[in-house]
């Protein structure tokens, strides 16, 4: 594989089952480029090898006037010279290769496993360690691939220079050979603790970043409350404590370091005075010693391959667990098959929650009113086919749509099936064009979809901040997270991308509880126009959104206790009208109208008191 080959079309079934599987694994699949790599790295490391001997060969010319044996070793020289050059050359070109190329892999089994496992996949690994793992981690794991060949092409060199020294020279070539094993594993006993100190720093460094990060994306509302120097004060004592770790980690690698420079010095000291010995009592010429000495010199540097691999693999190793621990997470599998259906044809039909008896029928707009938001959150999950806990895998039935079990569909059918935008979606950094560009049915066009999320004002915004004046909002670029935008703005950003798409079922939880209540019964009425046919489902308790609905279905204690049109159980349920009013007059108190999935925490419901007064401009929300 090379890298204009890239992306792979298949990344491959990792082993999963350790960290040292994982990369033995990446190593396997990436055979052919070692090979390649462990051929240019012998050219290199033996045109190396090759110099001591030439160098010796001439001094010894020198020594015994030869002018034919010095132009000879000259030419040998300059031959080694340009064998090293372009051993050297293709080898980084091929290290290099294999380095991007398993980072390549990794990335791609991460972001398909991203991708199955949808939101599911923070529910299960902390979304730091997931960023962590795709960024950090793939770049560790990619340096031991990229290691490894030259280390086999260090090794294999060093053992024929060392049996060349003992058919050579055997007094010297003796003190080489024992010396050797020594300098190179002499290391290995520090390494441990060099990688736990450095885990220890990566971890700090981790958390200093979490709280950058938080701090960041919550400024406005520390500058409401006046906590910006708290905030500040925390991020200092943890940066304090990055520092300090890596203080520590840097010492423990400085000591290995000088061990590696210290140790071959005293051989190669060690070498010169029993060779100068051996050269003034005649047993040895010259220009044997020198060749000697020439080798001891030039074995410091495949020796440097030695220090190298021990370093990649003992950063690498935990970096491999991580992403191997990532990676051996599984879509839910209910172990149910739906009799009769086809593989891979795509279901149609009423939405139907065995577990909390919710029916969503086919082609209408059903609005669900639950008392608590995180029920309501885990829900909107379970209607996407993805389970609401962990616990919860494989006990609890799968949705149906149409009478099939959404998972027993393929990844990309159900997804497709049936869209889920949770209370706080996503906007990535790029223009609005791009925003909009997701994979959709080609039936709602960009421009209907802002019409009917009341993007109007959004746009209007966008054309102002254009490098152009008057340049054309789709092009404006959006930062990260949608930060330059008001709450409201981002979400009806990401209600038009929903709508986009144009999926089979689409299911929005509080979709407008971040806008005022004019625009929120504009979207209701637009919402409801453009998705005319195809069926929704809205999780929310805004009476301007319930009333536009087809139906309400109202959960209470994890299961369905009411259905109807939003008026006749506003005035026919007392526990309905408790959840929407927000009225203390309700027959039950908050805990008993907070109703919830099997396993769902249970925060409680909103205070009791009057409705709040209608704004006429979006609620600023804090990241």
């Amino acid at each position: 594989m090379q890298i204009r080959d890239l992306p792979y079309p298949d990344p491959g079934d990792p082993d999963v089952r350790s960290g040292p599987r994982f990369l033995y694994w990446l190593g396997r699949n990436q055979l052919g480029g070692q090979c390649r790599s462990l051929a240019w790295g012998l050219l290199h490391q033996c045109g190396i090898a090759g110099l001591p001997l030439a160098v010796g060969f001439a001094v010894q010319a020198v020594v015994d006037r030869s002018g034919g044996r010095l132009a000879l070793s000259g030419g040998l020289i300059m031959l080694l010279g340009a064998v090293i050059a372009l051993g050297d050359t293709m080898l980084h070109r091929t290290a290099v290769t294999n380095w991007i190329t398993a980072a390549a892999r990794v990335q791609q089994l991460l972001a398909r496993k991203t991708a199955e496992l949808g939101s599911a996949l923070t529910r299960r690994v902390a979304a730091g360690e997931v960023v962590a793992v795709s960024t950090g981690d793939v770049e560790k794991i990619g340096w031991f691939v990229e290691a490894l060949s030259r280390f086999l092409a260090a090794a294999t060199v060093l053992v024929v220079i060392c049996a060349g020294l003992l058919l050579y020279l055997p007094p010297l070539g003796i003190v080489v050979a024992l010396a050797m094993p020594v300098l190179a594993l002499a290391v290995l006993p520090l390494l441990s603790t060099a990688t736990a100190r450095a885990d220890v720093q990566r971890e700090k460094a981790g958390r200093a970043t979490e709280l950058a990060a938080d701090t960041v994306a919550g400024l406005r509302v520390l500058r409401g409350i006046g906590g910006e120097e708290l905030f500040l004060g925390r991020y200092r004592s943890a940066s304090q404590e990055v520092r300090r770790a890596a203080v520590r980690s840097a010492r423990m690698w400085a000591l290995i370091s000088g061990i590696q420079v210290l140790l071959p010095g005293l051989l190669l000291i060690g070498v010169v005075c029993y060779g100068a010995r051996l050269a003034a009592g005649g047993r040895i010429e010259v220009g044997q010693l020198v060749t000697v000495y020439s080798a001891v010199t030039l074995l410091l540097f495949p020796l440097r391959h030695f220090q190298e691999i021990a370093m990649a693999y003992s950063f690498s190793r935990p970096s491999a667990k991580r992403a191997a621990r990532v990676l051996a997470l599984e879509r839910t599998a209910y172990g149910h098959t739906a009799a009769g259906t086809g593989a891979s044809a795509r279901p149609y039909g009423d939405l139907f929650d065995p577990v909390t008896g919710l029916l969503a029928p086919a082609g209408e707009f059903t609005a669900v009113v639950c008392g608590d938001p995180d029920a309501a959150g885990a829900l909107a999950e379970r209607l996407g086919g993805h389970p609401t806990a962990v616990e919860d895998a494989g006990t609890l039935p799968s949705v149906l749509l149409g009478g099939v079990a959404l998972d027993d569909l393929p990844l990309d059918t159900a997804r497709t099936a049936v869209l889920v935008q949770d209370k706080d979606p996503v906007l990535l950094s790029g223009t609005l064009s791009e925003l909009l560009d997701v994979p959709s049915s080609g039936q709602v066009r960009a421009a209907e979809a802002l019409a009917a999320a009341q993007c109007a004002d959004v746009l209007q915004a966008l054309s102002q901040a254009a490098v152009e004046p008057g340049g054309d909002p789709l092009r404006t670029r959006i930062t990260e997270r949608g930060r330059s935008l008001s709450g409201g703005q981002r979400q009806r950003l990401a209600l038009a991308r929903s709508l986009v798409t144009d999926p089979e079922v689409l299911v929005l939880d509080e979709p407008t509880s971040a806008v005022d209540s004019h625009t929120e019964a504009r979207v209701a009425r637009g919402v409801k126009e453009l998705r005319a046919g195809r069926t929704t489902v809205v999780l929310a308790s805004s009476p301007l959104l319930l009333d536009h609905a087809d139906r309400v279905v109202f959960v209470h204690g994890g299961t369905v206790a009411a259905t109807g049109p939003h008026r006749e159980l506003l005035h026919g349920d007392a526990r309905y009208r408790a959840v929407v009013t927000r009225h203390p007059g309700g027959e039950a108190d908050s805990s008993d109208v907070a109703g919830g999935l099997p396993g769902a925490r249970n925060a409680g419901t909103a205070p009791a008191g009057p409705p709040a007064p209608p704004a006429l401009a979006d609620i600023e929300e804090s990241a």
